[in-house]
């Protein structure tokens, strides 16, 4: 699970701020960054984590408090540009390409620039001989869609916005009315987490099953509690202390997602797909099985497998008897 959210690039800035701005108050900062006076506080008590390497006092990013102003007494060269070396930049433009691909993360003209600016400062570097290249390859950026577009404006924005959702459960489409709060990350697939004012709560919804969206002209106002509290993931969250078994899932049995706690493996050509999904014992898990039918293959472990083919087995004896007497 990877939340995607504005404090790192926050962090990156908060030193040409204070710098920018010496012995401004812990009020006014706040005010000026966009953030309460509570999160101030836990972003410059992590800037005091960060800095050179050997990472000893005299190497760490340090502050200086009068009163209730902050002044930055060593900046460990946040303040100017970082130069990257080859292994960096190769580093950064894997990451740069995965983002890309990942809807709703980030504007992907953007990052396809981005990644051409530093493949080719890379690849100049390289040839000036600090060591190995980084090509600069012409790649267009993927397509971006409609929804997926509207809905990362509006978390940026910090919008309301409307969407047309695909609730797999149910097989039906709804149209609901959220004020976004983050967009996440979690086993490959992008969600974008909002206060749903139909279900008065938190509710995560898969990028890939908003079929469209429509950013209002209306600031987005989730509760303090919900902006506040960390990413619900629970559902996608194994108890590493439990078994887990590999599942084939059939198409028509993928809303399986939306109930069960299980974390995609891959998806096939056909539409089906393979997940690990966490159970309490056999016995429960046999029969969760056996309910769908041929659209949910047991692949592992083998034990659980067998047990499942002995009931369908079992089942299959006592309908012909029934159908002989």
């Amino acid at each position: 699970m990877t939340p995607i959210s504005t404090r790192l690039v926050r962090l990156l800035n908060m030193v040409p701020y204070f710098q920018a701005n010496p012995r401004i108050t812990k009020a006014e900062a706040a005010k000026d960054l966009g953030v309460t006076p509570k999160q101030l506080e836990q972003d410059l008590n992590q800037l005091w984590m960060c800095g050179l390497p050997g990472y000893y006092p005299g190497d760490l990013i340090d502050f200086s408090f009068s009163g209730d102003t902050i002044e930055v007494t060593f900046s460990a060269g946040m303040d100017r540009p970082l130069k990257l070396t080859s292994p960096e930049a190769t580093g950064l433009l894997v990451a740069l390409r995965a983002l890309a691909d990942i809807p709703g993360v980030v504007d992907p003209q953007a990052a396809r620039s981005a990644i051409a600016k530093i493949a080719a400062a890379a690849g100049a570097a390289g040839s000036a001989g600090q060591g190995g290249t980084v090509g600069a390859v012409d790649e267009p950026a993927p397509v971006e869609n409609r929804a997926t577009a509207a809905v990362r404006t509006a978390v940026h924005e910090k919008r309301a916005l409307t969407i047309d959702y695909y609730a797999a459960s149910r097989d039906t489409l709804t149209t609901r009315t959220v004020d976004p709060i983050r967009v996440l990350l979690i086993g490959g697939q992008s969600y974008l987490e909002a206060w749903s004012r139909e279900a008065d709560g938190v509710r995560l919804f898969r990028f890939d099953r908003i079929v469209d969206a429509t950013v209002l002209d209306e600031p987005a106002a989730p509760p303090e509690p919900a902006l506040q509290a960390p990413p619900d993931t629970s559902l996608f969250d194994g108890d590493p202390s439990l078994p887990s078994a590999t599942l084939r899932l059939a198409p028509s049995v993928t809303w399986m997602f939306e109930y069960y706690p299980m974390r995609e493996l891959q998806e096939l050509p056909d539409g089906s797909c393979e997940v690990e999904m966490t159970y309490a014992s056999e016995e429960w898990m046999t029969r969760l099985v056996l309910g769908f039918g041929s659209a949910v293959q047991v692949l592992a472990p083998e034990s659980l497998a067998q047990r499942v083919r002995g009931a369908a087995i079992g089942a299959l004896d006592a309908y012909q008897a029934a159908d002989l007497a």
